[in-house]
């Protein structure tokens, strides 16, 4: 479909291009983004036509954060609203409490990581707020030098968002999480791959071709189900209390695999031939709740 704030388009491999295109506004981000961006994750990228998603920002930056000058409260919240976190558990799917309380920020990284594809953030530029949440919830971020990272929430006397609180520990330890928010400052491509937020730093034109190149490295000749199952066993191992809660979940896993697409990889391998592969991402199980 067509998209307001969104460009979208699929290559022949099925690797998807998601480019944030609002470059007037340095792709700043506003509901309608919000939007936009949930319902593309939930259903153009859930196509099994689709093996990958690359994002990136039209113009010079990838996401400049929350659009301020929006009228009203820019974050779409209804003030009259009593909120706690009893409130919001009990009522979490009230359209009331959906719409007028929920962070939409956290809408949008939750059906990213809900995706059982590989998602990879390709930071052409500016990166804030937002702009750099919302790249948590992907699998891979790669930067380009001009790139320019930053968690500014004190700045604004906000809160880190987007479930960011989860993702970003995860990635860089809790110390330097912790260090980047109360700092609020902005980092360079150097410093977010010297912290290991970002995986590599590319030259400005070659930042998308790499991008899509390691995508298409991912998902050609290999298994749409065992990418979709090896992305829930990494990151619901991450978060298992115990090793059993892991080998529980990679039995399962394994034994699903096996019997589908993983016949067919085992005799490509003995027979010397590329892998046909059958299995659609869509038919993974799930192994984790969530």
């Amino acid at each position: 479909m067509a998209y307001e704030t969104l460009d979208w388009a699929v290559d022949a491999d099925g690797v998807a291009t998601l480019t944030l295109n609002r470059p007037d506004a340095l792709n700043a981000f506003d509901l309608t983004m919000a939007r936009e961006l949930h319902e593309v994750f939930t259903t153009d990228a859930a196509d099994d036509d689709v093996r990958a998603v690359v994002v990136t920002g039209a113009g010079r930056a990838f996401c400049a954060g929350m659009d301020l000058s929006a009228d009203g409260n820019v974050f779409g919240l209804d003030e009259s609203l009593d909120v706690s976190p009893e409130t919001l558990r009990e009522r979490f799917d009230d359209p009331a409490y959906a719409e007028g309380v929920r962070d939409t920020g956290g809408k949008v990284t939750l059906a990213i990581h809900a995706l059982p594809k590989p998602v990879i953030a390709a930071i052409n530029g500016p990166a804030v707020g937002i702009g750099a949440t919302m790249t948590l919830a992907m699998d891979l971020r790669l930067a380009s030098t001009r790139a320019r990272i930053g968690f500014v929430f004190g700045r604004l006397g906000i809160v880190p968002e987007a479930a960011s609180s989860w993702f970003l520990p995860r990635l860089v330890g809790v110390q330097q999480a912790l260090e980047w928010v109360y700092a609020a400052d902005i980092l360079t491509a150097e410093q977010a791959h010297a912290g290991r937020l970002v995986r590599s730093v590319h030259e400005p034109d070659d930042l998308l071709p790499a991008a899509l190149d390691l995508a298409r490295s991912f998902v050609v000749d290999r298994s749409p189900v065992a990418l979709a199952l090896a992305k829930q066993l990494v990151y619901g191992g991450a978060g298992a209390a115990h090793p059993l809660e892991s080998h529980l979940a990679d039995s399962v896993a394994m034994w699903h695999a096996s019997i589908g697409d993983g016949k067919e990889g085992v005799a490509a391998f003995l027979d010397k031939r590329t892998p046909t592969f059958t299995g659609k991402a869509s038919e993974a199980p799930r192994i984790f709740p969530g």
